[in-house]
């Protein structure tokens, strides 16, 4: 049996790109890259990022993970692009539509 932390113990890294949700204005959201999911949003809830700081607090509402870095940085550019946000929103509608409803 191997135990995490131990010389024959496996760890595989991933690049993630996450979008966050403002529980102060529901249709504000924030596209991001991290190596680390719970570190990252534990930060953007201490203020510790600029540009979310004034929509705190922030939910994570999807994520995509990624080996490569390259391609989790290429994801994260295009999903800020207006065709990537349709594309989020499309891909995302039956939690924007309850989020509506609510």
């Amino acid at each position: 049996m191997t135990m995490p932390g131990s010389e024959n113990s496996i760890t595989i890294m991933f690049h993630y790109i996450y979008v966050l949700q403002s529980l102060k204005l529901l249709n504000k959201v924030y596209i991001g890259f991290t190596n680390n999911l719970q570190k990252r949003l534990k930060e953007h809830n201490r203020s510790l990022n600029f540009s979310t700081k004034p929509y705190m607090p922030w939910q994570m509402i999807f994520c995509e993970a990624y080996k490569n870095e390259k391609d989790a940085r290429r994801r994260e550019k295009y999903l800020k692009t207006n065709q990537g946000a349709r594309l989020l929103k499309h891909m995302l509608k039956e939690y924007f539509y309850e989020q509506k409803m609510r």
